[in-house]
């Protein structure tokens, strides 16, 4: 009787914590800091999609202008004196389950270049962001956490 009442405890144990780390899609909604320290991003869902745009940068005022720093590295000429503050960087992200975001990609200002990108969550305040060319296995993973966290 005293193995059962084990067995018994262990299964729920081992339920409760499978349970407990779950993630659903809308959890990667929330403010968060990029490895680098240099910024912070907002994501948020828009018709079932992820995107994030930066609403704070350490630096946000260009040196050599005295002006708001904005995107003079993107190849669309267009769009190079967008604001930083208030850009897109993640766009187009898809919940695939099992705390993973994919189909989107990841722009990275300092040289106008954007990635296929896969977002992971690690646990409810970290992500692993991972931008790529091609294949997944040809990319950086950068880590960022949450900057309310999540109890």
């Amino acid at each position: 009787m005293k193995t059962m009442k084990t067995k018994l405890f262990l299964i729920t144990f081992c339920l409760l914590g499978y349970f407990s780390f779950a993630q659903e899609a809308g959890d990667i909604v929330g403010v968060w800091e990029p490895g680098h320290g240099k910024a912070k991003v907002k994501i948020d869902k828009i018709d079932n999609k992820f995107y994030g745009k930066i609403v704070w940068l350490k630096e946000p005022i260009d040196p050599v202008t005295g002006e708001p720093k904005v995107d003079k590295n993107n190849p669309d000429e267009s769009m190079q004196n967008a604001p930083l503050r208030g850009f897109r960087i993640l766009k187009d992200f898809e919940y695939q389950g099992e705390g993973i975001w994919e189909e989107g990609t990841i722009y990275d200002p300092e040289n106008g270049t954007s990635y296929s990108c896969i977002i992971t969550m690690k646990d409810e305040n970290t992500l692993d962001i991972r931008g790529y060319v091609g294949v997944k296995t040809f990319g950086r993973t950068d880590t960022w956490r949450r900057l309310i966290r999540k109890k």
